[in-house]
């Protein structure tokens, strides 16, 4: 049985990965033998939010999405969920999901996940440091009136 958490957190870096980076990274790999349990298909999915993060919660919007799952030969089901209209993004996905809960997880594992992390830590590095630049300190001065 899979760790929950930790397949939380690859699905969630395997969805958040750019599909490019993810091409590389996955380009001369041996596909391996599986069948569709559900084909790659593009649909919509309500985006929830909340006012101040704590507010009641309100619908948003909706944003595109594409989904599929499969099953390996081995009988080892796994499910890509990717932003956008993006099929091979998803099948990827969908497909290191199978892999990383079979004997093949250490190997993808640092072949595949801890690059997309690294990439990840640099976007957000970049995010915050372009925050960071537009930062603005404010003081007050305590007047000497009595």
């Amino acid at each position: 049985m899979t760790d929950e958490p930790a397949r939380k957190d690859w699905m969630s870096l395997l969805a958040k990965s750019r599909p490019a980076a993810l091409e590389a990274l996955w380009q001369d790999r041996q596909v391996p033998r599986f069948t569709w349990l559900r084909a790659p298909e593009i649909g919509a999915a309500m985006v929830r939010g909340r006012m101040g993060g704590t507010g009641a919660p309100f619908n948003l919007g909706e944003m595109t999405v594409t989904r599929c799952s499969l099953q390996l030969d081995d009988g080892t089901v796994g499910h890509g969920y990717v932003q956008g209209r993006d099929k091979p993004h998803a099948e990827r996905a969908a497909l290191i999901d199978a892999l990383m809960q079979t004997d093949a997880a250490t190997q993808v594992q640092t072949e595949v996940l801890v690059p997309l992390r690294a990439q990840a830590a640099a976007r957000a590095e970049g995010r915050a440091a372009k925050a960071a630049a537009t930062k603005v300190e404010f003081f007050t001065l305590v007047r000497g009136e009595d």
